[in-house]
């Protein structure tokens, strides 16, 4: 009885969603969702706080969701039009035909590190053998910088124990022993070592210099249907990247509102991210090559798949202008 509740639930959730899809009137809103607390995300809270959107002829109406699967979901359900959410998810969902996004822009990259206890007798990414380590998930992106990680220090996978773990656990976790390591996104790690739990073991930027990360993505029908709205969308986007690289201090004070973290922890977590708006078209083709290698998806030509999932038209026009 509690699963029928639970799928019966969804598939009203979904009908109400798909009700609600914009359909190219000008007066609806457009359905934005973002990850709650994830700083990579900086540059869509710069947006709504600035009032880029609006300046735009935007009514944004917001979701947070708390993992980029379920901001996938939703979008599958018909319940968003436009999202900032991890690369990752949004490829698999893609590849899978679970949810038909395409990218827009890119959003930040680099912004992840491997973090080990501050007393840990781990010092290199070889000492990781017979350890525990968390993941935010299988398939993300934070997976397969530590299988790069490890690879490259003729170490494999299987050579230690990994697990998944909500990044707001992962702190606690790595304090308690339950594991020995962890690979998150920003703020966490910067958290892990403003409440002196751990130390940084490797950035992610030291992986792979300049990997994709989040982005911006739309709606497939919604991209078609509202030419205008997507223009504004990325003009809006853009804008916010550039305040942000250009105005630090009260991009600091935006950060610290959106995910009610103190300064000392923005601030750091925000030197290990890059706020970029353009796509990394070969990060991206390295990625789905390796999903497909793991057989999380099934791409038999990654670039094929990254030529029709990236699309920078718009995003090329307002550059030009």
């Amino acid at each position: 009885m509690k699963q029928f509740t639970v799928i019966f639930t969804a598939l009203l959730l979904i009908l109400s969603c798909n009700i609600g899809l914009s359909e190219g009137n000008e007066n609806e809103k457009v359905r934005l969702g973002y990850l709650q607390n994830d700083l990579h995300q900086l540059a869509c809270w710069v947006a709504m706080d600035k009032g880029y959107f609006k300046k735009e002829g935007l009514e944004i109406e917001s979701s947070t969701f708390q993992a980029g699967p379920e901001e996938m979901s939703a979008f599958a359900g018909g319940c968003l039009d436009i999202g900032y959410v991890g690369e990752a998810p949004a490829t698999a969902a893609v590849a899978n035909g679970t949810a038909g996004v395409v990218v827009l822009a890119q959003v930040n990259k680099d912004g992840s590190a491997v973090m080990v206890r501050k007393d840990s007798n781990i010092k290199e990414v070889v000492d990781l053998i017979g350890k525990t380590v968390a993941v935010p998930g299988h398939a993300q992106v934070q997976d397969f910088l530590l299988r790069k990680a490890l690879a490259a220090h003729g170490v494999r996978a299987e050579d230690l124990r990994i697990i998944v773990l909500k990044p707001p656990e992962m702190i606690g976790a790595l304090k308690t022993s339950q594991i020995d390591a962890f690979i998150a996104w920003e703020p966490y790690p910067a958290k892990t070592v403003t409440l002196d739990v751990g130390k940084v073991l490797v950035n992610s930027s030291e992986i792979w210099n300049d990997h994709p990360c989040c982005v911006l993505v739309a709606d497939s029908t919604f991209l078609k249907q509202n030419p205008d709205k997507i223009r504004g969308i990325v003009k809006a986007h853009v804008k916010a990247t550039n305040f942000i690289n250009e105005n630090l201090e009260e991009a600091v004070k935006i950060g610290m509102r959106y995910t009610g973290m103190d300064e000392n922890t923005v601030r750091l977590a925000m030197k290990n991210i890059k706020y970029d708006y353009i796509p990394s078209i070969e990060g991206e083709i390295e990625y789905v090559t390796f999903l497909s290698k793991l057989n999380y998806v099934k791409v038999n030509n990654p670039r094929e798949f990254t030529d029709k999932f990236i699309q920078t038209e718009v995003l090329k026009e307002i550059k030009n202008k």
